[in-house]
């Protein structure tokens, strides 16, 4: 029977599209489902705030009445602004290894991005940084994290086949904990910390947190900028993140780095236990027991830690603030029995980044791109 391609317009079709990838992956032992609520919220327009900078369009693609692909259509339009660009996005993108629906999911966006004057469909990315990105294609063997995509070995191959090709490489790394913080970083970090006349901060208790919430996104946005794709978040965007994010975060895997003479924040390493075991147990769920393991990994003693977010303002990049960050964290890691940290996706081109595990025994084990192809030809 052909493919048939429907909008989603109903809460009960979206949340068709959110269980897809659940379901799809089921056998996996790999992937690291997401939470079922926490992904109809970001694709609800009633309650992320992205919906006010973006165009955006899902679709199911259906065949013997069973939903066999999904794939959301983005258009940011803060993003084109910045980067003078044309471009459509598409994301939340996954489907049998089945030509046809292939091929009817992406003509479905490619279609709706046409009719809205864009040149090119790049892909996957979501509304902003902060949502997954890149399509995995080296690492298949590998257990995912919270913080990016994990996708079977045929999407790649058919991201080709229809014609997208490279443009843009995400690499993920195993660091491994020293045992103990290596004297480069301890003497940098002092250095900096007079020069600079900076101060680490931690946190004993949430409420402390709070002041500095705001201050944290406000310095992502200016490290961010010049990253692939990035658009400043809006007020309203940072407002829903920080009442997202910061009622979970773990206060002795959080590290702030502020000026002293104005309290502002200049870098930030915010860092988590790993949660994906958790999550294959909750299967998407929170209730009734969904949120049981997860509460037990973000308080266990890990073994493996998810580095979330990272930033230091671009005045401050290569001058060893990234150092100050690790000389906190690295005991915090030791005293747990941490025995590597998970990157998460980091661009091929941002050497900086990159260098600052020249002093740790580390391990390139993924590799996610994000695929473009020409739509107005």
């Amino acid at each position: 029977m052909s493919i048939i391609v429907k909008e989603v317009t109903t809460k009960k079709e979206l949340k068709k599209f959110v269980k897809f990838n659940i379901e799809l992956y089921k056998d996996s032992p790999y992937h690291v489902p997401g939470l079922i609520e926490e992904e109809m919220m970001t694709l609800d327009p009633k309650r992320n705030p992205a919906f006010e900078v973006c165009d955006v369009v899902l679709y199911l693609a259906y065949k013997n009445d069973k939903v066999v692909g999904r794939i959301a259509g983005i258009i940011n339009r803060k993003s084109n602004e910045i980067w003078k660009q044309n471009n459509a996005r598409f994301g939340f993108v996954d489907f049998i290894d089945d030509e046809e629906v292939v091929d009817a999911l992406f003509g479905a966006v490619e279609q709706w991005a046409r009719r809205l004057g864009m040149k090119t469909l790049h892909g996957p990315l979501g509304f902003t940084d902060l949502d997954h990105e890149g399509m995995l294609i080296e690492g298949f063997d590998q257990m995912g994290t919270m913080a990016a995509i994990y996708n079977f070995p045929y999407y790649p191959v058919q991201m080709q086949r229809m014609g997208y090709i490279k443009d843009q490489d995400w690499y993920e790394f195993k660091i491994y904990i020293p045992d103990e913080v290596p004297d480069k970083h301890l003497r940098i970090g002092e250095i900096v910390k007079k020069k600079y006349g900076l101060k680490v901060l931690k946190f004993n208790k949430r409420k402390e947190i709070w002041p500095y919430a705001r201050k944290i996104f406000d310095a992502l946005n200016k490290a961010y900028t010049p990253l692939y794709g990035f658009a400043p978040l809006t007020d309203k965007q940072i407002d829903y993140y920080v009442n997202q994010y910061i009622p979970m975060i773990r206060l002795d895997m959080v590290t702030i780095i502020i000026r002293e003479e104005d309290d502002s924040v200049v870098g930030f390493g915010i860092s988590l236990p790993s949660l994906s075991p958790a999550l294959k147990k909750a299967k998407g769920r929170l209730f009734p027991f969904g949120f049981i393991p997860l509460l037990q990994g973000l308080k266990s003693k890990p073994k493996v830690i998810d580095l979330y977010l990272m930033g230091v303002l671009p005045e401050y990049q290569n001058k060893g603030v990234v150092a100050l960050i690790f000389n906190d964290l690295i005991p915090v890691y030791q005293k747990l029995g941490v025995v590597y940290t998970e990157s998460n996706p980091e661009l091929e081109t941002n050497n900086a980044v990159q260098a600052q595990w020249d002093y740790f025994k580390r391990e390139h084990h993924k590799t996610r791109r994000a695929f473009i192809k020409r739509i107005d030809n």
